[in-house]
């Protein structure tokens, strides 16, 4: 359908964001036209810094001229926007729509900070912030297995990917590359079964392949960013 037919959408990002990702794949699967603008953090755009003057980051929604901020808001704002259009992000039960949101935050609360931890630090301190992370994952295993909103379904949306899927699956590209990089496993097949399937299930998912970032740029990334952060200062 024609991009007039939701408006004027603008998406401020960068290809190896996995916030950038969540959206990436919302507006996917609601099959939203819109234009990327690609950002370099480096040399922030007038437009990102005007679109998101408080913390000057990336994602930026722009919807007919006004920005929305932050990965998770702006997949709430699309279901609220464009609730008619199919598939449902977020559950229709008040209760389940709760639990949604409850995970959403245990991800970013929980799983983000442990991934930035692991390519920030090095040795002893990485290997620490690596089980704290698996450790992590593992409470995610445990509720696709328990868990009456998810266990015996394909997504933690039920049968299509919904709004915990958007959260987890935006950092698994980057979850992926970050093992490779660091030679760590974080999520292992044999203790985690159910996640280590849904991820697989997630990032096949039409939709969603579509729009994964390129591997190697991503560990290129990572590679690059561990050298900066672990990397003693340069002398004056």
């Amino acid at each position: 359908m024609a991009m007039e037919a939701y408006g004027q959408v603008k998406l401020l990002g960068a290809g190896w964001s996995p916030f950038v990702l969540r959206v990436r794949v919302a507006l996917a699967l609601k099959c939203i036209e819109y234009e990327f603008v690609e950002e370099n953090l480096k040399t922030k755009s007038e437009l990102l810094l005007k679109s998101n003057p408080v913390h000057k980051k990336i994602p930026v929604l722009i919807h007919n001229g006004n920005p929305v901020c932050e990965s998770m808001i702006i997949v709430q704002y699309m279901e609220e926007a464009w609730g008619n259009k199919a598939p449902n992000l977020m559950p229709k039960d008040p209760y389940d729509r709760a639990i949604a949101r409850f995970w959403a935050a245990f991800i970013d609360d929980k799983l983000v900070p442990c991934i930035r931890g692991v390519f920030m630090v090095q040795g002893e301190q990485q290997q620490k912030a690596v089980q704290l992370l698996v450790a992590n994952f593992l409470v995610l295993e445990e509720a696709l297995r328990t868990n009456p909103c998810f266990s015996g379904k394909l997504y933690f949306g039920g049968e299509d990917i919904g709004f915990v899927d958007i959260a987890l699956g935006g950092l698994s590209a980057f979850v992926k590359a970050l093992e490779k990089v660091t030679n760590s496993v974080l999520i292992d097949e044999e203790k985690m079964p159910l996640l280590s399937a849904w991820m697989d299930r997630f990032c096949e998912a039409d939709g969603v392949k579509e729009v994964m970032p390129d591997p190697a740029m991503l560990r290129e990334f990572i590679s690059a960013r561990i050298v900066r952060f672990t990397s003693p200062p340069a002398a004056n």
